[in-house]
């Protein structure tokens, strides 16, 4: 399936609210990334992915429509080589391969638009098809930190993936 990464505006407010309303997505977020997603997040969400140049969060759009989201978010101090990356797709579109192309794409772009080294993400242990799209895009397991995230009421085992420049 096509689909792009673009900028995020406020014409997609209807569909970031409709995709990220979800608890299949959220329960696999940082609380940051509220469950219910309601307008308001939304709004406030467009409004902060929309601040810096170059673009650092974008849309991952399919037919059109932004149907998820990721960021490449730079680091500061002692770790300025490495940025982190966190990404979401709308729970129609998982197991379609896209999100792994996404994560590709973002890392080259990354690459090319930050003076990074390193690229990083942290997916929870629960989340298996996260793991797999990024293994599959390049990325090797670091660390596993048992029981270090809380969740929903439960201990959960954060991942640290990364794939470096040179790679």
């Amino acid at each position: 399936m096509d689909f792009s990464l673009r900028p995020w505006s406020l014409d997609d407010l209807e569909s970031l609210v409709r995709f990220a309303n979800n608890i299949n997505i959220a329960k696999f977020m940082t609380n940051q990334f509220p469950h219910p997603y309601n307008v308001e997040h939304g709004r406030a969400f467009i409004e902060m992915a929309s601040r810096n140049t170059p673009r650092n969060i974008l849309a991952i759009a399919i037919n059109g429509q932004a149907s998820g989201g990721i960021g490449i978010h730079p680091q500061g101090d002692i770790h300025c080589k490495n940025a982190e990356m966190g990404y979401w797709l709308a729970e129609p579109y998982w197991g379609q391969g896209i999100i792994t192309k996404a994560i590709i794409q973002m890392v080259e772009y990354g690459f090319a638009n930050w003076d990074i080294n390193r690229i990083f993400a942290r997916p929870f242990g629960t989340n298996i098809g996260s793991q797999r799209a990024l293994e599959k895009a390049g990325f090797a397991l670091e660390g596993r930190f048992t029981n270090t995230l809380f969740k929903n009421g439960e201990y959960l085992d954060e991942l640290v993936y990364a794939v470096r420049r040179e790679n």
